[in-house]
C-alpha cells in the first residue's frame, strides 16, 4: 500500500505549455490515470491544440473561474464547481475566455466615498480572472490527435 499528499503548487510547471500545467499523476507515479492541474490566464488554452483522443476519456473540473470549451457543434461555459466530460473521439479545446472577469470579488463592487461600504452597483472595469482546473484522464495514454475544423 502507498499513500501520498501532494500540493499542486509544489510541482514545477511543465515548460512550453500555453498555460501553467502541473502533472500531479507524474509526481504520484500513477500509471492508469492522468491527473493534471491547470491555471490559465484570460486568452490562454489548456491543451496544446484543439484535439480528440482515440481511447481516453477526459474530465475537466473547474476549481475557480469559468472554463470555455469549444466543440464542433457548440461552445460550453463551465462554471466553478462544474465538470465538463469528453468521451473518446470527441474533439474539444478548453480555454479561458480572453475577457474573463471576476464575478464575486471585492474589486467588482466599488466603495462608496466616505462610507467605507461597497456600492451595490458592479464595477465592470474589474480585474481579469484566471481559471483553475483539475483534469482527470483515463486510461493514461498518449493518443491525442489534432482536430481540424
Amino acid at each position: 500500500m502507498g499513500y501520498q499528499i501532494i500540493d499542486p503548487d509544489s510541482i514545477k510547471p511543465t515548460p512550453e505549455r500555453p498555460c501553467v500545467y502541473r502533472a500531479i499523476s507524474d509526481t504520484g507515479s500513477f500509471e492508469q490515470v492522468a491527473i493534471n492541474y491547470y491555471e490559465a490566464e484570460p486568452g490562454e488554452q489548456l491543451p496544446l491544440a484543439y484535439h480528440y483522443h482515440d481511447d481516453q476519456e477526459e474530465a475537466f473540473y473547474v476549481l475557480d473561474g469559468e472554463l470555455a470549451v469549444e466543440t464542433p457543434d457548440e461552445e460550453f461555459l463551465v462554471e466553478t464547481g462544474e465538470c465538463f466530460l469528453a468521451d473518446p473521439e470527441s474533439p474539444h479545446r478548453a480555454y479561458n475566455t480572453p475577457r474573463a472577469t471576476h464575478k464575486d470579488c471585492c474589486n467588482c463592487l466599488p466603495v462608496i466615498a466616505g462610507t467605507g461600504q461597497q456600492s451595490p452597483v458592479r464595477d465592470y472595469s474589474s480585474p481579469y480572472q484566471p481559471v483553475t482546473v483539475l483534469a482527470i484522464d483515463a486510461p493514461r495514454v498518449e493518443d491525442a490527435h489534432p482536430y481540424e475544423k
